[in-house]
């Protein structure tokens, strides 16, 4: 890495002795960006719609408040591992830097095909059909909105987003910071009037806590994974380390401030919802904070479905933001188009990256239950979860004196990586045919790993054909490449 030059400046070649210049992102991104970031994508729609599938899983209300406190402090010690891997590998793209830099391009590429096609555009899209269904629904009380209504704004919204990222960055952090706060707000409001109900003697939901709590290895994996889910993106401010200003410092201390704040939030609005729910109503339940709302709010009702939009707005501007940066970085290293590591030499922004992936987004949105998707691949994130922290512990045994500016105890990736392997193996068992599933499309990316990456002596017409695509996105969108320092 170069010494401290903002990299959204032109910065001279250090190539020889000449006076080219390059142009590279900037680093705009400070801590309480970086804060905003980790919450504003972890705080989306799961903690208001489906805590219902933690105690489905666990059984009891109060093994399911065990499984979102386990699921917090997992998610902080992962976090706090990939703060050694984002310091000691600086670069932008999270996981694929990671997979790539301990164990090369193909495991690499296989963690970018699954994320690509699957991973991100079908959770952005889940994200804005949830944002699209609660912006609708008082204008259809008592029935569904039209499913294209929910279509069209949910593809209106990904547009919208897209064209804040690629205009400016600190537009689209401006709006992360906006509705972080909003989504904080909403969740106090819970908290708060759970609270005030526990203080007027309903105590009746806690008397026996423990009661049909569910002991099997299979599904306590499950619980665990569902509480996961709604803590998902604490590795997202690792995507974009190249745009954070001073990472060594402010990456370790977004992290240390996002996940302790996320997990006691999450967990008193757990407590606020047994207080005020029965198990029954939870569990029969699709949008657990609306019906929260319904019972205990009255009149003022309205405003959980509108917090639920602001935090899916939120979420999927995050999202937006910190993925196509992965996608940037797939394309700068060969492994995708080259035409998507391009950057726009006006706003200094990854504007083909952020185009592919609110197309592909958007082709996702035509398929009725996209929610499959993720059934069938949500293993497989663990998976490579689990691959980047053993490359952590295969980095601390093949490269010893590497620079480390942050070094975790290595009990904590330890304990992490055997976590995860439980995570992976034991559900294999509960749900084999979404894992067999996974397995076989993460599989499916070798032959396109071995056709487009590996193969090098490619037909002319296919090297010009990449060429011409390359030249027609940078005039299209006034971009060049990514300058690149020795």
């Amino acid at each position: 890495m170069p010494d401290k030059v903002a990299p959204a400046e032109k910065v001279p070649s250090r190539k020889g002795s000449g006076s080219g210049d390059g142009i590279k992102m900037k680093k705009e991104l400070g801590l309480l960006d970086g804060v905003a970031i980790i919450v504003g994508i972890i705080v989306g729609s799961g903690i208001f719609v489906s805590p219902k599938g933690v105690l489905l899983h666990s059984g009891s209300v109060g093994q399911a408040l065990l499984v979102w406190i386990f699921s917090g402090v997992l998610s902080l010690v992962g976090a706090l591992c990939y703060a050694e891997l984002g310091t000691m590998i600086p670069k932008s793209g999270g996981d694929y830097a990671y997979i790539s830099h301990a164990f090369g391009p193909l495991p690499a590429f296989l963690y970018l095909w699954v994320a690509l096609f699957i991973l991100v555009p079908t959770g952005n899209a889940i994200t804005a059909l949830t944002f699209a269904q609660y912006i609708l629904q008082p204008g259809w009380p008592g029935c569904e909105p039209p499913y294209a209504a929910v279509r069209l704004l949910a593809a209106a919204i990904t547009c919208l987003l897209t064209v804040i990222n690629c205009y400016n960055v600190k537009w689209a952090t401006r709006v992360q910071d906006v509705f972080t706060g909003t989504k904080i707000f909403a969740l106090i409001i819970i908290i708060i009037a759970g609270i005030v109900w526990l203080c007027m003697g309903h105590t009746e939901n806690f008397q026996y806590p423990m009661a049909g709590s569910n002991t099997k290895p299979g599904y306590i994996a499950l619980a665990i994974y569902s509480g996961l889910f709604s803590y998902s993106g604490w590795n997202y401010l690792n995507f974009v380390t190249e745009e954070l200003k001073d990472p060594y410092k402010n990456l370790p201390k977004a992290i240390c401030i996002s996940l302790p704040l996320v997990t006691i939030i999450y967990v008193l609005t757990n407590v606020a919802y047994f207080v005020v729910l029965t198990r029954d109503e939870i569990l029969a339940s699709n949008a657990v904070a609306v019906t929260f709302g319904d019972k205990l709010l009255g009149v003022m009702s309205w405003i959980m479905p509108f917090f639920v939009a602001c935090s899916t707005f939120g979420a999927l501007n995050g999202a937006i933001f910190a993925s196509s940066r992965l996608f940037f970085v797939g394309a700068r290293n060969g492994h995708l188009p080259t035409a998507i590591a391009l950057i726009n030499v006006k706003n200094l922004t990854p504007v083909p990256s952020l185009i592919f992936l609110c197309l592909i987004t958007l082709v996702l949105l035509v398929i009725e239950d996209v929610n499959v998707l993720i059934t069938y691949v949500s293993f497989v994130e663990a998976l490579f979860t689990t691959l980047s922290v053993s490359g952590l512990l295969w980095l601390r045994h093949k490269c010893p004196d590497l620079e480390r500016p942050i070094k975790v105890y290595i009990a904590l990736p330890i304990i992490f990586f055997v976590i995860c392997v439980f995570l992976v193996v034991l559900p294999c068992y509960v749900s084999p045919w979404e894992v067999g599933v996974g397995t076989i499309f993460v599989l499916s990316g070798i032959p396109v790993y071995g056709i487009f990456i590996h193969w090098k002596s490619k037909p002319s017409w296919l090297v010009m054909a990449s060429h011409k695509l390359n030249m027609t996105c940078a005039k299209m969108f006034m971009c060049v490449h990514e300058s690149k320092a020795d």
